[in-house]
């Protein structure tokens, strides 16, 4: 994120002496992107970040593709998918592609005996049922209902939960996560007019300095597979950071909807963007305020994205029959639009309570093995109901 943060103790300048009580020196890392060009924090670590005491072991965790080339609109019962005790095992892929990859996830853990750090991608979390807290080396976010949780790639991070009732749709990506540049300055700042700005931005509030040393699983994802690093030290050992590259939360509930006197496009809703694809937020608004307004969206062409539709809550106005938790996959290349009815049942209406987040991605999506066992069939039917 474009803006600037500190947590802790730091020296007054960049890679000066900086010693522990005990007179040792506290241990400089610097945790950047995009070599040395892009967003980068400097850390201060009690034990070098670098004593590795043991390599495990490795499994392949990359999506099990059913469908490589797909041609078809579908949905998925998201609701559907099997709780699973572990963090990382719970984590189901649906769709993915060389750029971005979708999870569903219902972890029953309330805590992780393990560290977890994605090297492969940024993550998008957001949290549909659930309370808990992310741990991270740059301190702590507690979460709740409608928090969006971005985590940069290289961060290494525990979560913990109240109880075992979560539920989670994960957003992985190769590309970096950013806010969408139209609403920011040359600067970096969000502008007025913007859906929502850096004060809704939650980032680690309180650092958790643990000094100890032992044995420290630290379970790495690079190119699809997870290996399993062991250290001497714990990984939450930064004692202050300061720079521009840490995980934040924001929540959908303070994201602001821009209407109009007629139905607005789709980007009014966008939250994130990525060079890859763009994630957006549709929210309680009030609808447009033409006398003759349809406030139903129009059909239309996707000719160059995917648009993948995941329902939170509400009664989403466009669609018939759709459930919590469900995901509508709309291809390029071929029309869709409002369910039978909804057009002229929106007519007249003056608000709405959908809640849901949307991904529209630049390359077409391939539908995993999983996907498969939780598919509403037919669903490509559904526009002649």
């Amino acid at each position: 994120m474009p803006f600037y943060r500190k947590l802790g103790s730091i020296p007054h300048k960049r890679h000066t002496v900086f010693r522990q009580p005990d007179g040792s020196l506290y241990h400089e890392q610097l945790f950047g992107t995009i070599g040395f060009d892009g967003m980068s924090s400097l850390l201060y670590h009690v034990n070098p970040p670098t004593r590795v005491i043991d390599i495990k072991g490795s499994k392949d965790v990359s999506p099990k593709i059913a469908i490589d080339k797909n041609m078809q609109m579908r949905a998925f019962k998201g609701f559907d998918v099997p709780e699973v005790k572990d963090l990382l095992d719970s984590r189901i892929p649906v769709l993915t592609n060389s750029d971005v990859t979708l999870h569903l996830s219902r972890p029953q853990n309330l805590s992780q005996e393990y560290f977890y750090k994605n090297v492969d991608a940024d993550e998008v979390i957001f949290i549909h049922e659930g309370r808990g807290s992310l741990k991270t080396q740059v301190g702590v976010i507690d979460f709740s209902y409608g928090d969006y949780l971005v985590v940069p790639r290289g961060m290494i991070y525990q979560m913990t939960f109240e109880d075992t009732n979560n539920r989670h749709f994960i957003i992985e990506s190769t590309h970096p996560i950013y806010t969408p540049k139209r609403y920011r300055n040359w600067f970096g700042q969000l502008l007025e007019h913007a859906p929502f700005c850096e004060r809704d931005l939650r980032s680690p509030q309180h650092l958790e300095t643990h000094n100890e040393l032992g044995s420290f699983v630290v379970k790495i994802k690079k190119e699809g597979v997870l290996y399993d690093y062991v250290y001497d030290a714990h990984p939450f050992d930064v004692v202050g950071w300061d720079g521009y590259n840490f995980p934040y939360a924001f929540s959908i509930h303070d994201f602001e909807p821009i209407t109009g006197r007629v139905h607005q496009p789709p980007p009014v809703h966008q939250t994130f963007e990525t060079s890859a694809f763009v994630i957006c937020s549709f929210c309680p608004r009030l609808y447009d305020y033409h006398p003759d307004a349809i406030p139903a969206p129009y059909n239309h062409s996707n000719i160059d994205s995917d648009e993948v539709l995941y329902y939170v809550d509400g009664d989403f106005m466009s669609r018939n029959d759709i459930s919590k938790g469900q995901i509508t996959l709309h291809p390029s290349g071929i029309p869709h639009g409002p369910h039978p009815g909804a057009y002229e049942r929106s007519i007249g209406k003056e608000k709405t309570e959908e809640l849901a987040v949307m991904v529209d991605t630049f390359k077409p999506l391939k539908i995993t093995e999983q996907a498969l066992e939780i598919e509403a069939k037919d669903y490509y039917k559904s526009w002649i109901h």
